[in-house]
C-alpha cells in the first residue's frame, strides 16, 4: 500500500505522537491512583525513563503502545508499507525499540527493580486492567 499523503507531512503527522503522558499511560495512571498506589513518573535516573515507579513497591511499569512496542499477537502490531522509507527502514526502527526494551528492564532488574509492562490494548479494557495490576502487586508479595 502506498502512502497517500506527502513525506512532509507524514513527518509533522508523526512528530506529534507523544510519548509521555499518553491516553493508555492516562488510564493506568489514574487507576493505580485510585487504587491507594503512589508513584513517580519518568524519573531520569533510572534507566529507560520508566513511565511509573512505585519505590515503595521497588516496581516499574512501562505502559507501551503496542505498535511501536511490537506487542505480540496484537492486531495494532502492523508494519508500515510505505514506500518512502521502505519496510526495512520500519522493521529496524521496531527491532531497535524491542532491543531497547530488553535492555532497559535487564538493567532495572539488576539494580532490584521489579518491571512490568501494560500493553496499549490492555489499558482499554478496565476491568481487566485492574485484575491486572492487583496480581502484579500480589505477586511482589507487597499489599
Amino acid at each position: 500500500m502506498v502512502d497517500t499523503i506527502s513525506e512532509e507531512r507524514r513527518s509533522w503527522n508523526m512528530s506529534r505522537i507523544k510519548g509521555k503522558d499518553t491516553k493508555p499511560e492516562l488510564i493506568v495512571r489514574s487507576l493505580l491512583h485510585k487504587m491507594g498506589y503512589r508513584f513517580r513518573l519518568h524519573r531520569k535516573d533510572l534507566p529507560g525513563n520508566p513511565d511509573i515507579v512505585l519505590p515503595k513497591h521497588k516496581t516499574i511499569i512501562f505502559v507501551h503502545g503496542c505498535y511501536w512496542h511490537r506487542h505480540k499477537g496484537c492486531k495494532k502490531t502492523t508494519t508500515p508499507k510505505s514506500s518512502i522509507k521502505g519496510v526495512k527502514f520500519w522493521k529496524d526502527k521496531f527491532a531497535g525499540n524491542v532491543e531497547r526494551d530488553k535492555k532497559n528492564h535487564k538493567q532495572l532488574k539488576a539494580l532490584g527493580w521489579k518491571v512490568h509492562v501494560i500493553w496499549e490494548c490492555e489499558a482499554n479494557k478496565s476491568s481487566l486492567l485492574k485484575d491486572k495490576i492487583r496480581l502484579l502487586f500480589q505477586s511482589n508479595n507487597k499489599i
